[in-house]
């Protein structure tokens, strides 16, 4: 299944909870905001996968406190 992901950098308050809970999809940059692994580190990072660590990335997804990350299917 393809899905698309993205992080809203600009609400990223750099907390790291979906880079450590999804190591498959996020990363964080120099200064700790998440950006999507691959994905470039303007004010949105986006990427798109064929993988089936999709329950991964929801999880990071749910666990974003400020909602800054979109799947789309």
């Amino acid at each position: 299944m393809k899905y698309t992901i993205e992080v809203d950098r600009d609400s990223c308050i750099a907390c790291g909870v979906c880079y450590s809970t999804d190591v498959y999809h996020f990363e964080g940059d120099n200064d700790g905001k998440s950006k999507v692994i691959n994905g470039s580190a303007n004010s949105v990072s986006k990427g798109t996968f064929d993988d089936s660590s999709i329950d991964e990335a929801k999880r990071a997804r749910d666990s974003c406190p400020v909602n800054a990350i979109t799947i789309k299917e």
